[in-house]
């Protein structure tokens, strides 16, 4: 197989084809891809291993894909960060869901985007000084502004209703799909400060998504870089995304904070700076773009050579991409 050192796609002449990366696998009767030999990849040897073993799942004809990540499941199919969302993601065939985490009062992580309830559910309230079970409490098929009436008054659906932990997202995804890859974003600021990340990585071994054959189905995110550092210091395992919507000068040469191998963008600045994204790649880092949800800005992101799309629209990302 080859990888080229400057991202390419189906439609690039081998001619144009400048330095590449050559990577050679072999395939046993059993189990995964292994590598055999490898070159010129900038990872810490922690995350090769898993990497490499992953790399069967993104290399494509001898080009590297992009992969197209669910923005909160399917969410405008189905209610966002509910199981329903996820499975639709699921069937539409994306390669990986995203979810946004929170700590609850009582050490239980779940699937919630605000800091408080108000917006997606019955009830109101700030999630880190609720219980788990004071969140159960309230119906999450989608607040007051959006509200969705899936269910009858005798049969509530779990499935758009309840609020979601991890656990539970983790285990129904694992068990519906060996390949689903997870794009987890930490929510900062917060008064649990690096416990929220502790909790996070305890739940991935639990699931075990730790292990080397596993772990490259998990990407860590976060808008703090404090917080990506603690990831990349302290669960190396794992690949880990440094989200940014303005760009913070000193890391415009593509650099990303300690311990992190990867970046997460808005498409909006994206488009501000497309020169972002060679810079990154340059470095040796991966790219991700949010919120992608038109045409013109998933074929905007291929141009650029982005490695992964985060869409609220995964169905038509997929289409354009041809899958």
């Amino acid at each position: 197989m080859i990888l080229a050192g400057g991202r390419i796609t189906a439609a690039t002449p081998w001619s144009e084809v400048g330095e590449v990366t050559l990577l050679c696998v072999i395939k046993p009767s059993a189990g995964p891809w292994k590598p055999l030999v490898h070159h010129g990849f900038h990872a810490t040897a922690q995350r090769q291993v898993g990497r490499l073993a992953a790399w069967w799942d993104w290399v494509w004809h001898g080009v590297q894909v992009t992969i197209v990540i669910a923005h909160r499941g399917a969410n405008e199919e189905e209610p966002e960060h509910s199981l329903a969302a996820y499975l639709r993601a699921l069937r539409m065939g994306v390669d990986g869901v995203e979810c946004d985490i929170r700590l609850t009062a009582d050490g239980v992580l779940v699937c919630v985007h605000d800091r408080r309830i108000d917006r997606t559910s019955s009830g109101t309230g700030v999630v880190s000084a609720m219980t788990f079970e004071e969140l159960s409490r309230h119906d999450y098929s989608g607040g007051p502004d959006r509200w969705r009436d899936f269910e009858s008054p005798m049969h509530a659906d779990e499935l758009r209703s309840q609020v979601l932990t991890l656990d539970k997202l983790l285990e129904t995804m694992m068990s519906e799909s060996d390949t689903i890859s997870f794009s987890i974003e930490t929510k900062h600021p917060t008064r649990y400060r690096r416990r929220v990340e502790r909790a996070l990585v305890e739940c991935l071994a639990r699931h075990g998504l730790d292990r080397p054959h596993a772990r490259h189905r998990v990407r860590i995110m976060s808008f703090s870089a404090m917080a990506m550092s603690w990831v990349g210091k302290n669960a190396p395992q794992f690949d880990s995304v440094f989200l940014v919507d303005l760009v913070p000068p000193r890391f415009r040469d593509g650099s990303l904070p300690y311990g992190v191998n990867g970046a997460g963008i808005s498409i909006r600045s994206l488009r501000k700076h497309p020169g972002y994204a060679t810079k990154v790649h340059a470095a040796g880092g991966f790219l991700h773009c949010w919120t992608v949800n038109t045409v013109a800005d998933v074929e905007y992101c291929l141009s650029l050579g982005v490695d992964g799309i985060i869409s609220d629209r995964p169905d038509m990302v997929l289409e354009v991409l041809g899958r």
